[in-house]
């Protein structure tokens, strides 16, 4: 029996009440996010004295966001963007539970391990910009996909500073060893964000395309999809690595700038709380352009926007990285100017590769390039501990910048003309 099609009048309803549950769910995902991200390397480095074990932290958080893909594209397929995002959010909760017995027992290892579990809330953030695009019309996709990046903003922004917050708190009223706050404070809020997915998020944006696309029989695929889409379609295989690299320099960055600024304190215990400051205003670099970003690529096409995103983040590279390590006021811009970056690359990758695969192919090949935006950033994070240790912050950025500048070939190369299912979905 076939599914009956919506009209696109239900099809446009349908989508408000998509991008507002969304909405909403963004903003306890980016508050969660913004605390594990302030906390992490922090919470490694007093667990284990290292620098460089530090950023193992971050390294696992966004590695933990890349493998969490491969079972998390079958639980979408058979379920839908619904059961995909539950699905990352519950696996983080249980990131939660692993690192608070860690810290009750002062085990760095099992601390190290359960960060790689937190990376799933990582993983359902950015897996929510897709489940934005599933039913919006082509000429709108970057403006209603950046509607969601930009309601990270709300929770992200405020989440570094949260994490300081939750710790005073927590020793105020319970008390027990430093971290604890933050972390059981993520747990909440994943939960808060999992509750909300599995009860309002119906009908099903991903399942609810296929039908009206008459792909309802489609048959079953995972992330080995998506890599033989990459490789057949240069338009997807530029979106991915454009995708992966712009990752890469932001989370090489940042991963370390936490470490960077208490190294050059007086008194590293208000590190947290200046380090809450700086990266709240990097994620708020992230996201809250996400809007205009989304509209110039409806208008410009993603390519032009990417080209501008590899221009910031490498300017973003020489600020932070010629700044005086006390230099807090260019530190920050740098950071923000990062963020900022790392939206144009994140944004017009995914309508790009969204624009070049009809409904049946999304979460396997979205799957595959979140993946490797993973992986890479995971590569980024094992690289950034060691080359701080040893050449230095600065050298750090350079590095970073020459990464960025990697896509460049691709962005100026020749254009394929988009096909008519590019143009169509």
């Amino acid at each position: 029996m076939t599914a009956t099609r919506q009209t696109p009048t239900e099809t446009a309803s349908l989508q408000r009440r998509v991008l507002t549950v969304l909405f909403g769910t963004q903003i306890l995902g980016g508050l969660a996010v913004g605390i594990g991200i302030a906390f992490g390397a922090l919470l490694i480095e007093d667990m284990t004295g290292s620098s460089t074990y530090a950023g193992l932290a971050q390294s696992l958080f966004v590695g933990g966001s890349a493998l969490v893909v491969i079972p998390a594209v079958h639980v979408t397929e058979r379920f839908g963007r619904r059961g995909g995002l539950v699905f990352g959010y519950i696996c983080a909760v249980v990131g939660t539970a692993v690192v608070t017995t860690a810290i009750l027992l002062g085990n760095a290892a099992l601390a190290i391990g359960g960060y790689f579990l937190l990376g799933s809330a990582s993983f359902a953030g950015l897996q929510a910009r897709y489940a934005a695009a599933d039913l919006a019309p082509a000429n709108k996709r970057g403006s209603h996909l950046s509607t969601i990046v930009w309601a990270a903003t709300i929770g992200a922004v405020t989440g570094p500073s949260l994490a300081a917050l939750a710790e005073r708190g927590w020793n105020g009223w319970v008390g027990g060893p430093q971290y604890l706050g933050p972390t059981v404070a993520m747990g909440v809020l994943c939960l808060a964000a999992a509750t909300v997915l599995f009860v309002f998020l119906r009908p099903d944006p991903l399942l609810t395309a296929r039908k009206n696309s008459g792909e309802t029989q489609a048959p079953k695929r995972s992330v080995a999809d998506g890599l033989r889409m990459a490789r057949a379609n240069p338009t997807v295989r530029t979106g991915v690595i454009a995708a992966a690299l712009g990752h890469f320099v932001m989370v090489g960055v940042m991963a370390m700038t936490a470490l960077h600024i208490k190294h050059g304190m007086a008194d590293p215990a208000e590190a947290l709380s200046v380090v809450g400051i700086i990266l709240g205003l990097h994620i708020g670099g992230m996201y809250a352009f996400a809007p205009v970003i989304g509209r110039l690529v409806d208008r410009h096409g993603p390519r032009p926007v990417l080209v501008a995103g590899t221009a910031i983040l490498v300017t973003a590279c020489a600020t932070a990285g010629s700044a005086a390590v006390t230099n807090h006021v260019q530190i920050s811009i740098g950071l923000v100017l990062l963020g900022i970056g790392w939206s144009a690359m994140t944004v017009a990758s995914a309508s790009m590769v969204t624009g070049a695969v009809s409904p049946a192919e999304r979460p396997s090949t979205q799957g595959f390039s979140d993946m490797v935006m993973g992986l890479a950033a995971m590569g980024a994070g094992v690289a950034s501990g060691p080359i701080v240790e040893y050449l230095g912050y600065g050298m750090l950025n350079v590095f970073c910048a020459v990464v960025a500048l990697a896509v460049v070939p691709l962005l100026l190369g020749k254009v394929q003309a988009p096909t008519p299912q590019e143009e169509a979905v």
